[in-house]
Formats: C-alpha cells, structure tokens, sequence
C-alpha cells in the first residue's frame, strides 16, 4: 500500500521546511564554490571538476532509483545525508589539494540525489488537483533560502577568502535536517516503483515528444544556472572588482523574484497552464542576460537590478517547468523523476563549454550575449509542447 496521495497541509508544510534547510546548506558554499576550487585550480580546471562531479551525479540519477526500491525512499535520504556529513567534515578539514576535490566531486554528486528523495516525499502527498499550488509553494520556500545563503556566505568569507567557515556552516545544516527527516517519515510507505533499465527509460521518455520538449528546456535553464552560480561570481569579484560583501548584496537582490513570485504563479498555472508564462520567461532571461555584456559600471545597484530582472525571467520559467512535469509524472515514476534531475548535472557538461568555446573567439563580457541566445533556444520547443490540465 502506498503512501496515500491526498491533500495534508501539516506534511506539506514540514516538507517544505526539510527543504528549505536542505537549500540552505547547499547555497551557502555554493557561489563561493568556484572561488574557492580556484585557489589551487585554473579556471578551465575548475571548470573540469564540475563536469567529473555532473558525471557522477547522472550516474547515481540511473542507479538511485533502484536503492530506493530496495531499502525504501526514508532510508536512503537517511544514508545520504549521513553521507554528506562525512563528505563536508573531509572538505573542511582536509589539506591535500587532492583530497579537497574528490571530497569536493563525491559530496557535489550526494547533495543532488538528497533533493532527490525530497522531491519523492513531496510527491506521495501532492494530489492532481494542486500541482501547481503545492509545487509552487515548496519551491517558493526553497528559494527563499536562496535569498539568505549567499548573504551568509560572504559574511562567512569575511573579505578574507575563508571559503571553509561557508563549509562548517553547511555541514552544522545537516544536523536538523537529519532529525527532521528521522522524526517525520519513519512509516513512508513506498509504492511500487517502475524499475526500466536506463535503455528503456531514455526509449520511454524519447518516445512522448512533449517529455523531450521538457527536458530540452529544463536542460536551458539549468546551464543557465549553472554558468550563473560558476562564472558569474568570479565575473563580478575579478573582472569588476567587487569585494565579497558587495556580491553578497547583488545576490540577495537577485534572487528576490524567487520566493515572491513563484507561488502565485504556481497557483495561476493550475488555471492557465504553463505555456505562455514558460515562453515569457525565458525571454525575459534572454534579453537581460545579453544586456549584462553592456555593463561596465563598478554599481551595486546597476548590476542587482540586471540581474534581478534575469532571476524574474528565471522564476517564472521554473516554476512553469516544475508544474508541467509534476502533471505528467506520478510517484511510481522515480526513474523518470531521476532522468529529469539528470538535467542538473548535464547542465554543468554545457557551461563550461559555453565559457570555452567563447572564450576563444570573443572577451568574458560577451560571453553573457552566449548564454543569453542560448535562453532564446527554449522558445521553440515551449511553443510545440502541449497544455496538461
């Protein structure tokens, strides 16, 4: 028997607030990750380390799915974070350049497949009715803790490249996520999870055009974030000579549109769909991401308000996205829920090859017009996909 699939508001808000704490401890290091890695890697190594971590993560996307068939979804999020633990405590207090980046590779690969058990509990109490209402809400709340973690994180910096303290910080997270998750799923009952091979998982989703359209998109908007979240911060602190206190207000700033306007327009999915809102946002991050190439001006306020108006664009096609795919999948799905996941790390295969094939024909400013055109190839396969009600 699985775990019933009806509207239960107390679980629904306690999952968000696992999440939230989840967020947390993976974006206060997060926009400082690269700063640090950078201390003893170039920037096209830094960049390599990203692309070996996406490729262990797409592997624990096929494989999870069949450890949590065998030990259920409650434990696995349990050995995970234990995991995480462990990896965090080796990051923080390891020297060896060596160490510091397989720590660095295995922990960036478990974090991905923690979300990915949240995402598994939201999904057993979320019914066909509210997708976009419960989807938008659990993400508002998610990226709620975007707004406060790089905040936290330069002032853990400190202007003094204390890239650790952001580790320590992570890590102490961990703690009352753990309990969190031990209190409130020990009687999760799993359903019957579909077990395909990866061959038949890829033959599945390539067989249904509107599943290929998704995941091309959702692949946009992840290189998306991940160029943003590797090149960006380095962007700003070397090239515009901000300090770490002023990238941690431009952030703040920016990633206001994620928590304020995500649940309304969750909800607003439920009755219009998601098309038109898709299509709009990514032409929103299209044209303001290519107007950063402009910006030269050492201002706090020219660069947060540019790249608040990008995370406008970014939030709306999120949540839209989200919506879509949580209509079409159920929880017996976890292979399919993975394989979309997978988009995340492939992302971080395409951006560093965005900044490398740039890179050699243009400056960094106009790297920004690269991924701001590339935003623009969503529109296309936005508009073949079909409306699900």
């Amino acid at each position: 028997m699985s775990t019933p699939r009806i509207p239960r508001s107390h679980i629904i808000y306690t999952i968000a607030i696992i999440g939230f704490i989840y967020t947390l401890h993976l974006v206060i290091p997060m926009y400082s990750n690269s700063s640090f890695l950078s201390l003893f890697a170039d920037e096209r190594t830094v960049g390599f380390i990203y692309m070996i971590g996406s490729a262990l993560s797409i592997l624990g996307f096929l494989f999870t799915p069949h450890m949590i068939r065998r030990v259920g979804n409650y434990t696995a999020s349990l050995w995970l974070v234990c995991i995480q633990i462990l990896l965090l405590w080796v990051l923080i207090t390891a020297s060896d350049p060596t160490i510091i980046v397989i720590a660095f590779i295995l922990q960036y690969a478990v974090v991905s497949l923690i979300g990915f058990t949240l995402d598994l509990f939201l999904e057993a109490y979320t019914d066909g009715i509210h997708v976009g209402k419960i989807r938008g809400l659990y993400t508002a709340t998610l990226n709620a803790s975007w707004v406060i973690a790089p905040l936290l994180g330069t002032m853990l910096i400190n202007g003094n490249y204390n890239y650790h303290n952001t580790y320590v910080a992570a890590l102490a997270m961990l703690f009352p996520l753990l309990y969190l998750i031990y209190r409130n799923f020990p009687r999760f009952k799993d359903p019957k999870y579909d077990h395909p091979s990866p061959l038949q998982l890829v033959r599945h989703i390539g067989s249904d055009a509107n599943w290929v359209r998704l995941f091309s998109v959702n692949t946009i908007l992840q290189t998306f974030y991940a160029w943003m979240v590797i090149y960006s911060p380095i962007y700003l602190n070397t090239v515009i000579g901000f300090t770490w206190e002023d990238i941690g207000i431009i952030l703040v700033i920016m990633l206001i549109p994620f928590p304020l306007i995500q649940y309304p327009l969750g909800v607003m999915s439920d009755k219009i769909g998601e098309k038109k809102i898709m299509s709009w946002g990514f032409i929103i991050m299209g044209i303001s991401t290519i107007a950063l190439a402009l910006i030269t001006a050492k201002s706090v306020i020219i660069w947060a308000i540019f790249l608040f108006i990008t995370r406008v664009g970014a939030a709306s096609a999120e949540i839209m996205i989200e919506s879509y795919f949580f209509k079409k999948v159920s929880l017996k799905d976890a292979p399919i829920l993975g394989a979309f996941r997978i988009t995340r790390p492939i992302s971080y295969f395409l951006a560093p090859l965005i900044t490398g094939i740039g890179l050699m024909f243009t400056t960094h400013e106009y790297v920004f017009v690269l991924v701001g055109l590339f935003c623009f190839v969503a529109i296309y396969p936005i508009m073949t996909m079909k409306e699900v009600k």
